[in-house]
């Protein structure tokens, strides 16, 4: 990518991401001044995502901006884990909004109440929804031109709160003009459900980068079988995959001809690594040169590791 397109594309993706604050600062003040007057359990909830919105918007702008940190002396493989733990973070505030929200609709279930100026809260969430659909519209509009893979999945995670603005609607509408009582606590239960459903699954994404855990085996396949396609590889054998932030690592050890010289190794080795790097673009690649059937120690104690070229 040139500086130019580089450039270009900071801009664009920098205006998406601002567009998103933007409406998720005016959604915030608008949604709390409805949960405020009318005191409705999934309109305080539906206030919840969206403060957590601002917040997570602005975590993961900085965790994006220190996990891009090139590697110092201190950091070798980079800052790529600085995106996992600011996911964590997220996760320990979702979870504390879930619990509050949950007991709030408890209390309000055991000690009843009613939902105060419905019309309001239902128009608020209209308002919601028309600036979300906005929004994902102009989202769209920018993955077109600049393919960003946080863009698109910001675009993603403002898809769900359609569902969580039209669950508002629904909560205040069945309870206020459809006259089933507890309607509005009990959807705010099934909103805090939802939100630690949506704690437990970042959770688990952002420990399994910082546990290192394997790439998904589609993804490893792939590898695998581009990188036995390579001249002068007789298979390969010890791969380990890792990914940290929006690094990937691979490392592995080949097996190539015994009477090689080093100088011919060596070009075949960079060779490879440009093909490898042209598919996983951004990965960084680590291989080690065996004499063909030579199986070092730690190789010997994990089978499952050992590929070799398909037949």
């Amino acid at each position: 990518m040139t500086d130019e397109r580089l450039q270009q594309h900071g801009k664009l993706t920098a205006r998406a991401a601002i567009a998103s604050v933007s409406m998720a600062l005016f959604l915030l003040a608008l949604k709390t001044y409805a949960a405020w007057s009318t005191g409705s359990v999934a309109m305080l909830g539906s206030l919840a995502d969206t403060g957590f919105d601002v917040m997570a918007s602005l975590l993961t702008l900085y965790g994006v901006k220190l996990a891009s940190t090139p590697a110092d002396r201190d950091h070798r493989f980079g800052h790529g884990k600085a995106e996992a733990l600011v996911a964590l973070a997220q996760v320990a505030l979702i979870a504390v909004s879930a619990t509050g929200i949950l007991w709030r609709a408890i209390d309000r279930l055991r000690t009843g109440g009613t939902t105060a100026d419905p019309e309001l809260g239902v128009g608020v969430s209209l308002v919601a929804i028309a600036a979300t659909f906005l929004l994902l519209a102009y989202q769209r509009r920018i993955i077109a031109r600049t393919g960003s893979v946080a863009i698109t999945a910001d675009n993603i995670h403002y898809q769900s709160d359609l569902l969580l603005n039209g669950s508002v609607i629904v909560a205040l509408a069945l309870e206020s003009w459809g006259g089933l009582r507890g309607a509005d606590p009990v959807l705010g239960v099934l909103i805090a459900l939802w939100l630690a459903r949506g704690a437990w699954q970042s959770s688990s994404h952002a420990i399994d980068q910082l546990m290192d855990r394997e790439w998904p085996e589609e993804k490893r396949q792939r590898f695998v079988q581009l990188a036995n396609r390579q001249r002068g590889f007789r298979g390969i054998h010890d791969l380990r995959t890792r990914t940290s932030g929006a690094h990937d690592f691979a490392q592995f050890h080949v097996w190539v001809d015994p009477d090689m010289t080093i100088a011919e190794a060596h070009e075949i080795v960079e060779a490879a690594e440009d093909n490898l790097h042209a598919a996983f673009p951004g990965a960084e690649v680590l291989i080690h040169l065996d004499p063909e059937g030579r199986i070092d120690r730690a190789g010997q104690h994990d089978e499952r590791l050992r590929e070799t070229p398909e037949t």
